[in-house]
């Protein structure tokens, strides 16, 4: 059986059941039909006086067309900590239509490793990021019509891009007011993808209702010919834009096949944002649970990096553990092997493939602090010799190794894995960003760059320079850095797997954030709105004479 099909098979339960399992109160839930609903952040202060949960991290190696099942392991894991007797919730991100209907599929786990209900969290779920895609392009109407009636305000420059949660790359740049109105200005605009707008951000660093009203004033959407920036509040739009995410604010619950549960909320891009979920809903989490499985996508250098950095950091959030996830076939994939022979036993391009992963676990445990434990999402295509050799290279590293099975055998499959993590979880762990705040921008970004992604050095277009001073002179120097760049490499070129020979880092542009309290910086070709493939997953994606949605993996 396929993935949907597997989802289909084993029977839900009405989350309120699911939810009081976990002891909540279903005067915390407003259900969204039966089997998924919003929880209140209300619950959170109720539970403000016990005990935080521990945080378990799960992330993984670069990329790869193959797919390497993070999120496949990580409710894997959390249904076999409930399994062992632990009190485990799963806190992940909402997944994004763009991949959906473009190249990666969904983003629900695989086999006997889901949250269900599959074909609603992959499609329109509770409507949270189309209640953001909605705030984001009501505030471009508000700058359009303010300019159209005066511009009392001074816009010479709009840094603020519309936003749809699609992949369309014609959408990257467009020209509007092309009406010839009366007092219509026409100009260069363009579109973001809803999960890169600062908007999704903003949601997902909120801390709560009257926090994401603040930050959403603090968002720049221009400059004035002083060069000053001109705010959301400026325009005293933060009100209507709380109006529309208020319901949205709220995290959301569904369940896993195991009937364990799941809150999954928020779902900002790992390549082009900063990769995680909303504090709001970790931090229901740990007041819920004993035990939080979180991840932070693609591979660590980019999902791990900035969950210290800028989550942790921001929200107070003390993970312990990391899990580094990886197959065999993507460890040979990165050695070297074209991708229809990676099922085939090839020991010398696993054994160049083995250093992408150890320089991933060296980020872990020697630059962010963390416990690491390697986690193998296991094929029947892994030959014994290869796990040896994976065995011994992880000895020699002092890492421990976990095999699990959680697509064929669900929580059963990981249950070793999470025998290993509980007891890496009471061991003291270091957690520890990679920079410090005070430091200039541009060496923010250079430390980011030689120390987890191995480069040389960085090269800033001239482009990128003027905004950083622009950024410093205005006060925001003491921002952490979110760095867009491909995920398939530690380098900015996608095709650079092996990064043997000496590489820098080209930062092309340069993106205040204010609102989300960051800087972007984006690395390379890198695209906040990505384009489809040209055979989109769309073209498979249908409903049948069951009114049953097929083609979602």
């Amino acid at each position: 059986m396929n993935d949907i099909e597997i989802a289909r098979s084993i029977k839900m339960e009405n989350i309120t059941k699911v939810a009081e399992k976990f002891g909540i109160d279903e005067q915390y839930i407003e259900q969204y039909g039966k089997y998924k609903a919003k929880i209140s952040n209300e619950l959170t202060k109720k539970l403000k006086d016990k005990k935080d949960g521990k945080l378990i991290l799960v992330t993984s190696i670069n990329p790869t067309p193959l797919g390497e099942g993070k999120t496949t392991i990580s409710i894997g894991l959390s249904e076999a900590l409930n399994q062992i007797g632990k009190k485990a919730i799963l806190a992940l991100r909402e997944p994004s239509l763009g991949p959906v209907f473009g190249i990666k599929g969904g983003a629900t786990g695989g086999g006997y490793s889901q949250v269900v209900p599959m074909e609603d969290i992959n499609l329109h779920f509770t409507g949270d990021i189309h209640a953001i895609t909605s705030a984001n392009n009501l505030l471009s109407a508000m700058i359009d019509n303010h300019i159209y009636y005066g511009n009392s305000l001074g816009f010479k420059e709009v840094v603020w891009k519309r936003c749809v949660d699609l992949n369309d790359r014609a959408l990257r740049k467009v020209e509007i007011g092309l009406s010839k109105e009366k007092n219509m200005v026409s100009r260069e605009d363009g579109f973001d993808i809803t999960v890169a707008s600062e908007i999704m951000a903003v949601f997902c660093l909120a801390t709560s209702l009257e926090d994401l009203k603040e930050k959403l004033g603090q968002i720049v959407v221009g400059y004035n010919k002083e060069n000053m920036p001109i705010f959301v509040k400026d325009l005293k739009a933060q009100g209507a834009l709380t109006v529309l995410l208020k319901d949205a604010f709220n995290p959301n619950i569904v369940q896993t096949l195991e009937h364990n549960l799941a809150i999954i909320h928020g779902g900002p891009f790992a390549n082009i944002a900063h990769g995680c979920n909303s504090i709001v809903a970790t931090k229901m989490a740990l007041k819920i649970g004993d035990y939080v499985v979180t991840e932070a996508g693609f591979g660590a250098d980019l999902g791990a990096e900035k969950f210290v950095d800028i989550k942790s950091r921001k929200a107070g959030l003390k993970p312990t553990v990391a899990v580094c996830v990886a197959t065999l076939k993507a460890l040979k994939y990165h050695g070297g092997a074209l991708v229809e022979d990676c099922k085939k036993e090839n020991l010398e391009a696993l054994e160049i493939g083995i250093d992408n992963l150890l320089q991933h676990v060296h980020n872990l445990r020697d630059n962010l602090g963390f416990n690491v434990i390697v986690a193998i999402n296991k094929y029947i295509t892994d030959s014994d010799k290869e796990i040896e050799i994976l065995s011994n290279r992880l000895k020699e590293a002092g890492v421990e190794l976990s095999l699990a099975n959680v697509w064929a055998d669900g929580g059963k499959g990981a249950i070793d894995l999470a025998e290993k993590v509980v007891n890496l979880t009471n061991k003291e762990s270091n957690i520890k960003p990679v920079y410090e705040l005070d430091i200039p921008i541009k060496e923010k970004i250079e430390t980011v760059c030689k120390k987890i992604y191995g480069a040389e050095g960085t090269y800033f277009s001239e482009e990128a320079l003027y905004e950083i001073n622009r950024i410093e002179k205005l006060g925001y120097m003491n921002f952490p850095v979110c760095i867009a760049k491909t995920q398939y490499s530690f380098s900015d070129d996608p095709k650079n797997l092996l990064c043997k020979e000496p590489f820098r880092i080209s930062i092309r542009e340069i993106n205040l954030k204010a609102g989300a309290g960051f800087i972007v910086a984006k690395a390379g070709k890198i695209m906040t709105m990505p384009g489809l493939p040209k055979v989109p997953a769309a073209e498979t994606i249908d409903i049948d004479e069951n009114k049953n949605i097929v083609g979602i993996f």
